[in-house]
């Protein structure tokens, strides 16, 4: 699986899992260290939790392994590095707090089949 299928795939089962705002953005010609951010947002802690669960559960399946995971829900923002792709889920607040859109604002919002 490369990069843009990781990204989609992440997206698709995080939109599917309930997820809010779920955008991938690509920040390939940005970054040297990832290609793709995938950002969502979750409406409470818990949920948070679930999604990342989620997600590091359909990448095992597929043998892919996270390398590491960042944060803790208490915190309202974790984040897993997949290499290529870094996603990113917070809580709502987290999200607005932090507003990591706006770093990468010049970079490119790709769309996917929600």
């Amino acid at each position: 699986m490369n990069s843009k299928e990781m990204a989609f795939f992440a997206a698709r089962n995080l939109d599917t899992k309930k997820a809010e705002d779920v955008q991938i953005i690509d920040i390939a010609n940005k970054s040297g260290f990832a290609d793709y951010f995938v950002m969502a947002s979750a409406g409470s802690e818990r949920q948070l939790k679930a999604l990342v669960d989620e997600i590091e559960f359909v990448f095992e399946k597929e043998q892919v392994f996270v390398k590491r995971i960042e944060g803790k829900p208490g915190s309202g923002w974790l984040l897993m590095d997949y290499g290529d792709i870094i996603i990113n889920v917070f809580t709502r607040e987290a999200r607005s707090k932090y507003n990591v859109e706006k770093v990468w604002g010049d970079c490119e919002t790709v769309p996917f089949e929600e």
